[in-house]
């Protein structure tokens, strides 16, 4: 089945990609990767909890939400120059991309909401690209994150639209939708993916992958996170996601989505060398860098300049 970029997308064309035979559908996804990009090349960004913990919402995988009893302790929103500190660091080991994460369920308009502003900016004078991870934005929030100049926002859709009111209650899908319009409108792009192993089904994987490459306009980034299960969270005991099924998502989205940056995001640090190199041939051409994501454990930055040696890849230059 051949898919153009013009051509409308159904569920049962996404649902006929992402069960094609394993090594045919890496083979496409390969190719399709290197029409539209350079497959040595690999985006590193850095992602920094700028305010841990304390979130209201309920959320089954994030050890960050203030119901669940977690490892994770609280911290208020971080003073700008240690940020920046954190940015000039990730940018003297190659990383052009530095987002900052807070767990909030929605930006306020408040002094916290201006040192953001103030971190954007700063991240950008340092020659960086700016991502911000700050929950639900109205249309005049985005806006004024554009003016600050943040390149681009990450707001996941996490799983399908029906499978999603089993993982969170606290917001809608459609709350997630808004936010990720509201991005667009202001002209900040889109970084939006989802989490495999919750619990889901195939259909639902099939499912967040149609939504994702049927939006009005396909994000530029597209994160696949393996499910990181911390303990005191719901989703503690479930069982380490089959590489397979990461190795699936990500050629799928590459075959949909084939002008998107596709993340090899959380879940990282349990991968075999061999794994994160299927997933690169597969056509994931970004990662995060750094010992932890948000709260999380990830690769030491020694250990991925190993990998990136021994696969012949180098980090992508900067785009702004």
């Amino acid at each position: 089945m051949a898919l153009t970029l013009d051509s409308p997308v159904s569920l049962s064309d996404v649902a006929a990609l992402y069960r094609t035979p394993l090594l045919d559908l890496i083979f496409r996804a390969a190719q399709v990767h290197r029409e539209h990009h350079d497959p040595s090349r690999v985006q590193v960004c850095v992602l920094l909890s700028v305010k841990t913990g304390g979130c209201p919402e309920d959320c089954g995988y994030c050890p960050q939400a203030a119901r669940y009893h977690t490892p994770v302790a609280n911290e208020g929103l971080m003073e700008v120059e240690p940020v920046l500190d954190a940015a000039r660091q990730a940018r003297d080991r190659g990383a052009t991309r530095f987002c900052m994460g807070a767990a909030w369920r929605e930006v306020r308009d408040n002094a916290q909401f201006d040192r953001v502003l103030d971190m954007v900016r700063g991240v950008k004078e340092l020659g960086l690209e700016a991502c911000c991870t700050l929950g639900m934005l109205t249309s005049d929030q985005a806006r004024r994150l554009k003016d600050a100049g943040l390149d681009a926002y990450n707001h996941n859709l996490d799983t399908s639209e029906d499978y999603y009111g089993r993982i969170i209650s606290t917001r809608t899908y459609e709350d997630r939708l808004r936010t990720l319009q509201n991005v667009r409108d202001a002209g900040i792009t889109v970084c939006c993916g989802g989490i495999v192993g919750m619990g889901e089904t195939e259909d639902d994987r099939i499912a967040l992958l149609h939504t994702l490459a049927t939006l009005p306009e396909p994000p530029e980034s597209v994160p696949i996170n393996a499910l990181v299960a911390v303990e005191g969270t719901p989703l503690a005991d479930r069982p380490k996601v089959d590489i397979w099924a990461m190795v699936r998502m990500i050629a799928t989205a590459r075959l949909l989505m084939p002008r998107s940056m596709v993340r090899l995001s959380a879940g990282r640090v349990a991968m075999s060398e061999a794994d994160q190199a299927l997933c690169f041939l597969a056509g994931a051409n970004s990662i995060f860098a750094g010992d932890k994501l948000l709260t999380t454990p990830n690769p030491g930055v020694d250990r991925d300049e190993l990998l990136f040696e021994r696969l012949g890849l180098k980090p992508m230059m900067s785009h702004g």
